[in-house]
Order: C-alpha cells, then structure tokens, then sequence
C-alpha cells in the first residue's frame, strides 16, 4: 500500500463489517493463504475474521487507531471480502460506502480522485 492510500489513515471498514469468506481461503486448507488462527467458523462453508462478527466489531488483524494511522497486520494474506472493496472506484471516484462509513465516525468524506489511476 502506498503511503498516500487514505485507507492507512482511515480503516473505518475494518469496524463496521463482519468479513466472512469461503472456509477454504483459510491457510489450513491446501491452497489458503488467510492465517486461520485469525478466523473463527461460521457454518460447514463460512468463516469470518475474529473480532468481526461481534457487536463491537474490529477485525483482529487492524493496528493502530482508526482514523488516524491503521494497518492490516494480514495485508498480503487478507480475505476475499477485503481485496474487493474499493477506496477508489474504476471510474476514479471514491466509494460512495467508504465515505458513509467515515461519516459514521465523524472522518471528512473522501474528495476523487485520490489515488494516481494508470493509463
């Protein structure tokens, strides 16, 4: 992550979803790369990162302080869920949920773009 990404100041996401994925995403499964003493077990199917599926939620894998300085401590071993939401949408605007989310915990919305887009 760039050190301009707003997500590294940000990680309101992280607070207010439960992050649940395919049970096979797990590094206990051949292939899986989400460390699975992270995760806790939905159903035969789903398992969702600890932290996320509580009424306080916070995602076992965020450090720091929201809003301030966050980090995934998982980045590169991060579920499906956390990979495909976009701070920044295709079109170069951002995420009109990224900015709800902020405004939930009182952060000013994001103004577009944010990010250098590739040609």
């Amino acid at each position: 992550m760039s050190a301009s990404n707003p997500c590294l100041a940000c990680g309101v996401c992280c607070t207010r979803f439960r992050i649940s994925f395919y049970w096979a995403e797990g590094d206990d499964a051949p292939g899986g790369f989400v460390p699975a003493a992270l995760t806790e077990k939905l159903n035969h199917f789903m398992r969702c990162m600890k932290g996320s599926n509580s009424v306080n939620r916070r995602c076992v894998a965020l450090e720091g302080e929201v809003g301030t300085a966050v980090a995934c401590t998982i980045y590169h071993k991060r579920p499906t869920p956390c990979r495909e939401f976009p701070v920044i949408l295709e079109c170069g605007t951002p995420n009109p949920r990224c900015n709800e989310l902020r405004s939930e915990v009182g952060l000013p919305p994001l103004a577009g773009p944010v990010l250098p887009r590739a040609a």
